[in-house]
């Protein structure tokens, strides 16, 4: 870190691990807990095939519009996980591209090939963006609070 300034720059690939593993294992936490109650209201067995098959997404019965909202709902609580863990707002859009880009390799996966339906890309594409530019807006919020200067802030700890 060089002095002056505000924060360390150095590449710590332990931390940067930690936040992945971190933001993967909440978002999907909540995903499934939303996709559990959209499973609850549809009156439809809750099974993993919700999460990760990209069939599963479609408008034309009411719990593939459950799980839709239930994805969309989850990208605006992934955007407060990526205000309470990483906390830097220029690193938002990496962090939900990491998230999506692993989601893909595990749909992939899961599914045997390679994912084909619009409507999942389509879902895909408004979850990212709603994450990244909600996380954005919650870190840039922090990142300008205004830091008490003066004689009365001498005497008290700034929370920077």
């Amino acid at each position: 870190m060089k002095a002056g300034t505000f924060r360390n720059t150095q590449w710590d690939p332990i931390l940067i691990i930690s936040q992945i593993v971190s933001v993967q294992f909440c978002v999907y936490f909540t995903l499934g807990l939303l996709i559990l109650t959209a499973s609850l209201l549809s009156g439809d067995t809750y099974r993993l095939d919700n999460v990760f098959e990209y069939h599963e997404i479609h408008i034309s019965d009411l719990k593939g519009r459950l799980i839709i909202c239930a994805f969309v709902t989850n990208s605006f609580l992934a955007s407060l996980f990526l205000w309470c863990i990483i906390r830097r707002a220029k690193l938002c859009l990496d962090f939900s591209c990491t998230f999506h880009f692993f989601h893909l390799l595990i749909c992939w996966y899961y599914n045997s090939s390679f994912p084909s339906n619009i409507s999942w890309w389509l879902v895909n594409a408004i979850t990212i963006t709603i994450m990244c530019i909600g996380g954005e807006f919650l870190c840039l919020k922090s990142e300008l609070k205004e830091i008490p200067v003066g004689y009365s802030a001498l005497n008290q700890k700034s929370d920077v």
